[in-house]
């Protein structure tokens, strides 16, 4: 199985640092198709659901359906301080099938993909603050504990339900082209695609300035304090958990073998020696907690007004980048209007473009048609049914979707119900080739939190691929992410690479409500997977009536290109004879990042939350 390693972030090793024990392969982007989702990084109240759902919410699924965690062959290093001494063991390996349940707590909620991160934002919660405070801090924190998944190079997108005014907000931390790059430039050095390292697909990033809008309007701690919990691990160290050690050493490879000055940052702070952190490995950055301490004390402003800025900048000049002080001093995050659709009388919501969250929204409009709930989950109509779907509404968003600032997007046509109806009647009983339809005729950190007002944030960070460009600033621990390698390089596509343009942006927080009541938030990370297990989501929550870890846990599909489809081992294997009989061309692989990872967080209709936080990963939900 080719893994999606993920995205992240500069450090320092302090001990115990292995080398990678598997090979890695790197595929060149196809920007007009989903086949890329294989690349893609890895890298939150009313009613809950249909009648019959608040059982589910207690009720486990059965061991049957639950398969061990992605499984290394990385050792625990021999511990050197004081205690006893282990033999060797795998924290990644559990030979059994384990079983989580959904977690249940009357006042807050965090989950997140790492045990540290989540441990941060219930600290902001017990201080007395609110789920934007502590959405932050376990934002912030994951910069440092999941520096494979993303960073402070980052790029970040937000969903809040604010109780007071019964209204769900918006926020577009995406980053801009810088003012010099163009496709003349990018096809002059002779690639016909965007290219996923180096300094051509460096965006602006927006992280840091989501960080402080979000406070500004949202939260209730001092900014500072926000940054603590991070600080405090890149500082002082943290032990680093199973799985993202397992995608940081396989990311040794791949990123070892760019070469050229702009690359060199890359393995002095993340693999010293070649090597990176161990599963239980003890890792930390001076740097970076500097860095935090910088953006903290300046509220964000240093890394694009001050002195961090002038770092990115200046050796941007020295190693041939395009990013200039202008590009940074101008980036600003943009306050949106969520778009919906109606599932079965829910309101499901997404970002607008230029995010993909549109895609989710046309698959279900189509899937509505069909009677899910009365065809059993775990059939091959059912899995079906949701690719064939998911197919149309990729088409739609590859061909549709860029940034609104320069082109129109035709939002409401795609999720228009009566176009819905005319794409639905292109599915059958076999695997179709999917093509744009014309609405006008008739790729990361996901987490959620929530407080006891009612507040409920749904917050996503990405650095994209793998670590992003490869390109690590000196003395920072700023690893810039590679988000421009979504743009396409044809002058007549509405996503085509412009000066100051957003590109088609892969990171989706999602969110649903109910007759104008908050259910809650969820959100599935994993490049192009994102809005296929958003999709999942909402169709195991209200046709399936399945609880929020039930949800996460359940077998999972996901489309690639064409009649090419990818199931994970755990699903029944007549689902996969079905598939390939339909015309389907399945692979099947085990369950684990490339599907993506999830956090999921119901409001209870008797009040208090039920969440979820997904097998594939290290994390968990915990509750206050």
């Amino acid at each position: 199985m080719e893994d999606k390693y993920h995205q992240g972030l500069d450090a320092t090793a302090r001990e115990d640092v292995g080398s990678s024990t598997e090979e890695a392969s790197h595929e060149q982007p196809d920007l007009t198709r989903r086949e890329f989702v294989r690349r893609a990084g890895l890298t939150l109240g009313g009613v809950v659901a249909a009648p019959g759902l608040l059982a589910s919410l207690v009720k486990a699924p059965s061991s049957a359906d639950l398969r061990s965690q992605p499984q290394t062959s990385q050792p625990l290093p021999t511990p050197t301080s004081v205690g006893g001494v282990l033999p060797p063991m795998d924290l990644t390996k559990n030979p059994y099938s384990t079983q989580r349940h959904a977690v249940v707590a009357p006042n807050g909620m965090v989950a997140t993909s790492t045990p540290l991160a989540v441990q941060a934002g219930l600290q902001m919660l017990q201080k007395g603050g609110n789920a934007v405070d502590a959405a932050l801090a376990t934002a912030i924190a994951s910069a440092v504990v999941e520096p494979t998944s993303n960073g402070i190079g980052s790029d970040a997108f937000a969903l809040v339900w604010d109780p007071k005014s019964r209204k769900l907000f918006g926020l577009n931390g995406s980053g801009r082209a810088p003012a010099a790059l163009n496709i003349k430039l990018v096809t002059g050095k002779g690639y016909r695609a965007m290219p996923e390292k180096g300094w051509l697909p460096v965006t602006v990033p927006g992280a840091p300035a989501v960080w402080r809008d979000l406070h500004a309007r949202f939260g209730k701690l001092p900014f500072e304090t926000l940054f603590e919990p991070a600080i405090s691990y890149a500082e002082n160290g943290f032990r680093v958990s199973p799985i993202v050690a397992y995608f940081w050493n396989r990311a040794v490879p791949i990123y070892s073998a760019n070469k050229g000055p702009q690359f060199k940052g890359w393995l002095e702070a993340y693999a010293p020696g070649g090597r990176a952190p161990r599963s239980g490995g003890l890792w930390s950055s001076k740097a970076l907690g500097a860095t935090l301490r910088s953006i903290a004390n300046s509220g964000s402003d240093d890394f694009y007004k001050g002195d961090l800025a002038r770092k990115i900048t200046q050796f941007a000049a020295q190693t041939g980048g395009y990013i200039t002080e202008q590009d940074l001093a101008a980036h600003t995050s943009t306050w949106v209007n969520p778009i919906s659709t109606t599932y079965r009388g829910y309101e499901t919501w997404e970002m607008p473009p230029n995010g993909q969250g549109i895609a989710a929204l046309i698959g279900l409009n189509i899937l509505e048609g069909f009677d899910l709930g009365s065809i059993p989950r775990d059939s091959i109509r059912s899995f079906h049914l949701q690719i064939e779907a998911m197919k149309l509404a990729f088409a739609d968003a590859f061909r549709y979707v860029a940034d609104p600032a320069f082109v129109s997007v035709p939002v409401a046509q795609l999720l228009d119900k009566s176009y819905a109806a005319r794409r639905r009647k292109l599915i059958s009983n076999n695997a179709l080739q999917p093509a744009p339809g014309n609405p006008n005729s008739g790729g990361t950190v996901y987490l959620c939190a929530a407080d006891s007002s009612g507040m409920m944030v749904s917050f996503i960070q990405s650095s994209y691929l793998g670590f992003g460009s490869g390109i690590v600033v000196p003395g920072t621990g700023i690893a810039l992410h590679d988000r421009g390698a979504n743009f396409n390089l044809d002058p007549s596509h509405p996503n085509h690479l412009e000066p100051g343009k957003r590109p088609y942006h892969t990171i989706i927080p999602g969110f649903i409500t109910h007759n104008g009541d908050a259910v809650g938030p969820y959100g599935v990370m994993g490049g192009f997977m994102q809005p296929q297990g958003h999709i999942q989501m909402v169709a195991n929550t209200i046709d399936y009536h399945m609880n929020p870890q039930a949800s996460l846990d359940a077998p999972r599909w996901q489309w690639i290109s064409g009649k090419t489809v990818e199931i994970e081992s755990d699903a029944n294997p007549a689902i996969v004879r079905g598939l390939r009989a339909a015309g389907h061309r399945v692979t099947v692989f085990q369950p684990g990042g490339d599907f993506g990872r999830g956090q999921i967080i119901w409001r209870l209709p008797q009040g208090g939350y039920a969440a979820g936080s997904d097998k594939r990963a290290d994390g968990y939900a915990g509750g206050l």
